[in-house]
């Protein structure tokens, strides 16, 4: 069923993005039926034609939270795809009442336009959680009392557009840290620096001793055994560079083991 939503969800986005204005957000979206309580109609279903009747006059319609307004679509009865724009209300004004949470069937009901009475509509618990977070347009005391409480407070309209979410700093102010790094506290300075020991110190008045100058350097005398060139002969000429086995440059050597 979560698939089924998500799929649904996405098929309602993309319809109203044909619509929509720019810079609109798609933030929830829910599901929902028109007519009396799912649990009266299932009642009422064991009398003949009455359950047919019932069936054939519900409405199913997809309201959808976006950061300015709530935009109501109309659904298919079979397949609950999404159909044309029925209303779009801003966030500010979503003309929604009698709002009661409850454990499998929730209800609410709406004004739509041309309507001379409120609509009420019943969502599933499957919707739940896109119920919650529609529920940041509802108006203050739209919600019934005996209502199971929202996850997401009510009465809070989305931050228009230019406007920060609650919390944060408006453009220009500067921010506060919500944690503070390491370091000193805040406002006191830091503690003043002690000085090295006085016996890494130069006494006071006398400088530092100047440089010592090396001795010359002497021969070092020859070691016995050793073949010492003859004064004014250079020495013999150098052997020329051979490279290692295995650098490139050599024919007929392999590198390491595994390198080819």
């Amino acid at each position: 069923m979560a698939f089924l939503r998500a799929k649904q969800k996405a098929q309602v986005i993309e319809k109203l993005s044909q619509v929509a204005p720019p810079g609109e957000t798609f933030i929830a979206c829910v599901h929902a039926e028109s007519g009396p309580s799912p649990w009266l109609a299932a009642a009422l279903g064991e009398i003949p034609l009455v359950g047919l009747i019932i069936v054939l006059t519900r409405r199913y319609y997809f309201l959808t939270l976006t950061n300015s307004h709530v935009v109501i679509n109309s659904a298919n009865r079979w397949n609950n795809r999404p159909g044309d724009v029925v209303a779009a209300f801003p966030r500010h004004a979503f003309p929604v009442n009698r709002v009661k949470r409850a454990s499998i069937w929730s209800s609410m009901y709406i004004q739509m336009p041309g309507n001379s009475s409120p609509t009420r509509l019943n969502i599933h618990r499957i919707w739940r959680a896109e119920m919650d977070q529609l529920s940041a347009a509802f108006p203050p005391g739209s919600i019934d009392p005996s209502s199971q409480p929202f996850d997401t407070p009510q009465g809070q309209g989305y931050p228009m557009p230019g406007q920060p979410m609650p919390g944060q700093p408006m453009p220009g102010q500067p921010g506060i840290p919500s944690q503070q790094g390491f370091g000193a506290p805040q406002g006191q300075p830091y503690p003043p620096q002690q000085p090295y020991p006085a016996a890494h110190a130069a006494p006071q008045g006398q400088p530092y001793p100047g440089p010592q100058a090396y001795p010359p350097a002497q021969p070092y005398p020859p070691q016995p055994g050793a073949q010492v060139p003859p004064q004014g002969q250079p020495y013999p000429p150098q052997v020329p560079n051979v490279p290692y086995p295995g650098q490139p440059g050599q024919p007929g050597q392999q590198g390491y083991p595994g390198q080819r």
